[in-house]
Order: C-alpha cells, then sequence, then structure tokens
C-alpha cells in the first residue's frame, strides 16, 4: 500500500512528537520530515515532496500563513492543513486565501485529524465541525445580502510579509537582510512599502498590526 506522505510543521516538539506518533499508527500514513520554523516548512516542503503538511500557525521566523503561501506557490501538488488553537474567523478566512485545503483546532478528537489528512489528500476540503458552521453561515448571510460579507483586508507581497515578521520580532535591518538573502535597501524599500499600504509609519505600530494579525506570538501558549 502506498502511503500519504506527511510533513509536520509545529515550533512545539513535544506537539510534533505527538502528532508524528498518531499518524504514524495508521496503516495508510507516514511522516517524512518535521519542521520548527515556517522557512524550515518550506524548505522541507520542497526537498521531500509531501502530499499533506499539517500547519501551525504562529511559528518563529516564517508564520504558517505566509509558509502556506510560499509552498503552495513552490509545491502546488501539496496540500496544506492548518492545525491551530486559533478558532478566529480571520486566521481561517486568511489561510484558505493562502491555499490551506482544510483548517483544525488542535483541541479536535484524533481521529478527525486522521480523516482530515487522507480527505485533503483526496483532494477535498476538511474543517473543523464549528469552523464549517460558521463558514456556512457567513457565506449564507453573504449570499442573502449580496455581497462578499467581508471587508477586503490590505495585501501585503511574500516578501513583505516577512519583512513585517522579522521586524516584528525585534530584528535588525542588517540582520533581516542576511536573513532574508537581500541587500538593506531592500529591506528599507520593503519597509516603506508596508507602511505606505497599511498607513502605518513606525515600527512599533507595524509590530502591533504584527500582533493583531497573529503574525508574531506575545507570549508562550503551548496550544498555539
Amino acid at each position: 500500500m502506498e502511503k500519504i506522505r506527511v510533513l509536520l510543521a509545529d515550533d512545539h516538539t513535544i506537539v510534533r512528537q505527538g502528532l508524528r506518533v498518531l499518524l504514524e499508527a495508521e496503516p495508510d500514513i507516514t511522516v517524512v520530515a518535521e519542521a520548527e520554523t515556517g522557512r524550515q516548512a518550506v524548505q522541507l516542503a520542497r526537498e521531500h515532496a509531501p502530499e499533506v503538511i499539517v500547519m501551525d500557525i504562529a511559528m518563529p521566523t516564517l508564520n504558517g500563513l505566509e509558509a502556506t503561501r510560499q509552498i503552495i506557490k513552490e509545491t502546488p501538488t501539496a496540500r496544506v492543513l492548518a492545525l491551530s488553537s486559533y478558532r478566529d474567523d480571520e486566521y481561517v478566512h486568511q489561510l484558505t486565501e493562502a491555499g490551506a485545503a482544510g483548517y483544525l483546532l488542535k483541541q479536535t478528537a484524533a481521529a478527525e485529524l486522521i480523516v482530515a489528512v487522507r480527505e485533503v489528500k483526496s483532494g477535498n476540503a476538511f474543517f473543523s465541525p464549528v469552523i464549517s458552521r460558521r463558514l456556512a453561515e457567513q457565506y449564507r448571510a453573504a449570499f442573502q445580502e449580496g455581497g462578499s460579507g467581508r471587508k477586503k483586508n490590505v495585501e501585503l507581497t511574500s516578501r513583505e510579509a516577512e519583512v513585517l515578521q522579522l521586524l516584528a520580532e525585534g530584528k535588525p535591518n542588517k540582520q533581516i537582510a542576511s536573513n532574508l538573502c537581500i541587500s538593506i535597501k531592500t529591506v528599507q524599500k520593503h519597509r516603506q512599502q508596508m507602511m505606505n499600504k497599511l498607513d502605518i509609519h513606525d515600527i512599533a505600530g507595524l509590530t502591533r498590526y504584527a500582533i493583531s494579525k497573529g503574525v508574531i506570538k506575545t507570549g508562550f501558549d503551548p496550544l498555539a
């Protein structure tokens, strides 16, 4: 039997270990790699070509949302399944718009995760029941109102999103340039473009924006 190849991306080792034990107990699933940062997840997806990627949202260096965008762009055959403690509608919408095939809450039952991995591998979408109900209600309301039901967000480019996270994490321009293999002038250019788009004109404001969007963590949460 050909097994479903899974990549686990979560910055907590104990969470990854638990997920590995759970998934590899199934005869049709194997974990091919583990990533503790979003950037590592992008690299490992490129190297191992997994069919399903179980992706946490809040991770250092590169968050799960931006990692998902990059993986879908570079490895379009991969299916991303978001697994997070965040149940806010905004996170769900952002992940699905980035290309994620499903969204599960970490409080979900183990059997639900196994079903979700199989479903997204088969090309279907899969959401936790509470998420599915809210999405259905929102689409129903949007249809009745004849509108989208959502306020359009400011769109940052992939590179701008990377710079935003590193700035919000307190990294200086020189280190950001080194991490992203770009010049300091290019970092400054991206920062200015972000500020213009967001109408935010200082680093503190960008940091608050990043926190409000869940781009970075504000404290230790064993489930985040």
